[in-house]
């Protein structure tokens, strides 16, 4: 945690305060093609202006101190009083082509603006903000295209009094970084739709949610497939008539098998009924059956499923308790069968394997080395993470980060989301409905959903060897709708996700939905 104690230097702040930061020279005093003292060694702790860096606005807010991330000195921005500034360093002779800033950072949050940036490099600026990080370091990264042999490197704050920035260990590389998938659960769409559910655009125009989505950036459609269920929704049938709206609006589709009637997750994984009673042999034709039945009917159609996952929320295994993760040898049988069955319908359709608890490392590794050792076959890593169950940001991109790098596979966030409000708009109780499960800095607010969904993006940028996929929010479409409630057994049962949907309670889509144009 960062407790600044700046007394001296809060007191001479230049008068300059709350100027705008626009006005920045084009040119300094330093020029070099390579980024200089990245990592604030250089000058130690107390150096007022970084070596080979430079400072404008509220100067004094700006200044290197001890703890680093890898060395002993790392910069931060902090005052006693609000301040506007920002640290920078002017590269010249770069040749031409893509680079990529990669940097590591905390932040205590409260700021009107905290981000890193890359301009006048002869395109659009590019920005990337600091997620909120008070303990653990994160690394983020900003890439740009140079097309003026010039670029400028920018740590900026224009924050409120006490709040707090550590930016350390910066490089400026060629290369490039962003997101192949900004994507979303919409598995409740079509029973909302029946049950009279309406969506709106920004500006209350009701319309086809998918369209509305699209506009706003999604490119990647997630639907679950349940075997039998007591409603009927979410069913092959329906699966097959979504996925045509899908494709339609030229959105990529991942089918998730549950291998069940129910809800499947770490807690529950029920064989549906079909299948009770069958042998493990059995099982594993089942499996395959359905698999191929599904994807091959959505083939048929001209709807392709371009990723599929084997399984949802996998981390006890599935088809309990054949599938169980006591009997490995089992379960590589059963996720082999779905994987051989996607791959005999489209070869080049990516398999997934979904676990939650997107920031336990160890129990991540546990999984996947029982998998690798156990000749269980998959093209992606699919992780479930949500910041009020799953632990820190830096959690979180420390278990990405590893099973990306370990078991060479691209990884993505399965499923994410947060709240816009606590409120509920039905007479059921929301899951997070206290400001004590929010994650410090994300406030209940659309604001706090937003940066929620960006945040987490970056991170998912920032995997190395450009091995992150994307996020799909979860879930995108789920408004309270009566009828349309968590039970398929039970009509009257409500809805406590609604404050966590992308559409607000007048119907509206969210602001939040930005979130789909992320790099």
């Amino acid at each position: 945690m960062f407790h600044p104690r700046r007394t001296l230097r809060a007191l001479l702040l230049p008068l300059a305060a709350g100027l705008a930061l626009t006005a920045l020279p084009a040119r300094t005093a330093h020029a070099a093609s390579t980024l200089a003292n990245g990592g604030f060694e250089t000058g130690g702790a107390g150096a007022a202006t970084p070596a080979g860096w430079s400072e404008y606005g509220d100067t004094g807010a700006s200044f290197t101190e001890s703890g680093g991330h890898g060395g002993s000195y790392r910069l931060s921005h902090w005052a006693a009083t609000a301040y506007k500034v920002e640290t920078y360093q002017y590269l010249s002779g770069l040749a031409n082509g893509s680079y990529k800033l990669t940097a590591w950072v905390r932040s205590g949050g409260g700021q009107k603006s905290a981000y890193l940036a890359l301009k006048n490099c002869g395109g659009a600026e590019q920005r990337t903000d600091l997620p909120v990080s008070a303990g653990g370091w994160l690394r983020i990264v900003v890439p740009v295209v140079v097309t003026g042999n010039q670029c400028t490197i920018s740590v900026n704050s224009d924050a409120n009094a006490g709040n707090w920035i550590n930016v350390d260990d910066l490089t400026f590389t060629p290369g490039t970084s962003g997101t192949s998938v900004k994507g979303a659960d919409i598995s409740s769409l079509a029973k909302s739709e029946a049950k009279g559910g309406v969506y709106r655009n920004g500006s209350g125009t009701a319309g086809d949610a998918l369209a509305i989505l699209k506009s706003s950036g999604m490119n990647y459609a997630r639907l679950k497939v349940w075997v039998n269920p007591a409603d009927g929704y979410n069913d092959k049938a329906r699966v097959l008539a979504v996925a045509k709206r899908v494709k339609a609006q030229g959105m990529k589709l991942l089918v998730d098998f549950h291998y069940s009637d129910f809800w499947a997750d770490p807690g529950r994984q029920d064989k549906p009924a079909a299948w009770a009673g069958h042998s493990y042999g059995q099982l594993r034709t089942d499996v395959y059956n359905h698999t191929y039945d599904v994807l091959n009917a959505l083939k048929a159609q001209g709807t392709t499923a371009d990723m599929v996952q084997v399984g949802n929320e996998i981390n006890g295994g599935m088809l309990w308790n054949e599938g169980s993760t006591s009997d490995w040898t089992r379960l590589a049988g059963l996720l082999n069968s779905g994987y051989d069955a996607v791959k005999a319908v489209n070869s080049a359709t990516t398999v997934a394997l979904h676990l939650a608890e997107g920031g336990d490392l160890d129990g991540t590794r546990w999984w996947f080395d029982n998998a690798r050792s156990h000749g269980v076959k998959f093209d992606a890593i699919g992780l479930s993470y949500y910041g009020y169950w799953h632990g820190t940001l830096a959690d979180f991109q420390t278990t990405i980060d590893d099973a990306a790098t370990r078991y060479g596979k691209p990884v993505f966030v399965a499923e994410t989301a947060y709240p816009f409000r606590l409120d509920s708009e039905d007479a059921h109780q929301n899951i997070i409905d206290t400001g004590d499960e929010l994650v410090a800095g994300y406030p209940a607010s659309v604001a706090g959903q937003t940066r929620w969904m960006n945040d987490v993006a970056s991170i998912v940028e920032a995997v190395p060897g450009g091995r992150g996929l994307g996020v799909f929010y979860w879930e995108a479409t789920w408004t309270a709708v009566d009828g349309n409630g968590w039970d398929p057994t039970d009509a009257a049962s409500g809805n406590a996700w609604e404050n966590q949907a992308l559409f607000g309670y007048d119907d509206r889509a969210l602001s939040s939905t930005s979130w789909f144009r992320h790099r």
